[in-house]
């Protein structure tokens, strides 16, 4: 079963190989989806300081009646942050606001902050920067691994050419009809795990009769077919939920996608829009925040 399966990262480290993401999951809503995550049998979380949630994934760590040891949590040092002294408190504040003794890693959510994304200037110079303080916390045990988001070859470049710790991952925006192969292919040649975010592209791909076909022709959902594509590729997906019984199928896909359709899936033609998240940076947009707020609202609703 998936939910048993782990990867090793280049320290050493286990990491369960499907995570529970929790992006839209509201703090109030997290701790609860936490512990019906690991009542299932999820062993690891993701948050990030912008989710606005981490008290509440804090919350149903220590609650959900695993050991502390069992789970893998994972948050996100904010976009914005590019200076070592601001990586630092930051750091130490998700650790307060979690209330955990450590994190298992944490990684620089974007390389640039979220309303440059997309820019010219890669703000190498700040990522150093934040990425010291997380060599120095990784150091110090307050994280078991360390890593990054959303960046690009320049961006991993920099960081390789003036690091002491290697980032142990990267975490990517990628799915069927949206897979940068080539990022991925570079990205674990340096030994580096891709942990691919949005695995159903925002629930996107369940619009999509191609998708639909093949999932049809193994007997599985669009969701399924979408994280074993993923897991089958060598990373490892996160898709978020706060639904009990989608976090159940998410996690049934002991099944084996023929090289044929891999092939057929690698190729489906890209998706164009987002719908409600096309305003998001990683999906090709520009940061409004009253839309984002209007967004966030919808998803709770939901």
């Amino acid at each position: 079963m998936i939910l048993q399966k782990t990867y090793t990262l280049s320290n050493g480290v286990e990491i369960p190989k499907l995570g529970l993401g929790t992006w839209f999951i509201s703090d109030g809503d997290a701790a609860q989806a936490v512990k019906d995550a690991a009542q299932i049998g999820y062993r690891h979380i993701d948050t990030a300081q912008a989710y606005q949630n981490e008290s509440g994934v804090g919350d149903g760590v220590r609650t959900c009646g695993v050991t502390r040891e069992e789970l893998f949590v994972t948050t996100k040092l904010a976009a914005e942050i590019k200076s070592y002294k601001k990586a630092v408190a930051s750091i130490d504040g998700s650790l307060k606001t979690m209330g955990l003794n450590y994190i298992d890693m944490m990684i620089i959510h974007s390389p640039q902050p979220w309303r440059k994304f997309g820019e010219d200037d890669r703000y190498f110079e700040g990522n150093r920067e934040a990425w010291r303080a997380l060599e120095e916390a990784y150091s110090a045990g307050k994280l078991r691994a360390i890593g990054v988001s959303n960046f690009q070859q320049a961006d991993i470049d920099n960081i390789l050419g003036a690091c002491s710790v290697k980032p142990m991952v990267n975490q990517i925006l990628a799915h069927i009809s949206n897979t940068p192969f080539e990022l991925i292919q570079y990205t674990q040649e340096q030994g580096i795990l891709v942990e691919a975010y949005s695995p159903i592209a925002h629930g996107e791909l369940l619009k999509n009769q191609e998708v639909a076909q093949v999932a049809e022709n193994y007997g599985v959902t669009i969701p399924q077919l979408s994280i074993r594509y993923v897991l089958q590729l060598g990373l490892l997906p996160l898709p978020k939920t706060a639904n009990p019984a989608h976090m159940q199928a998410n996690a049934d896909v002991d099944f084996v996608i023929s090289d044929a359709d891999m092939d057929l899936l690698k190729n489906v033609d890209q998706i164009q829009d987002y719908g409600d998240a096309s305003m998001m940076p990683v999906f090709g947009g520009k940061l409004n925040l009253k839309s984002m707020a209007s967004m966030v609202i919808r998803s709770i609703r939901s």
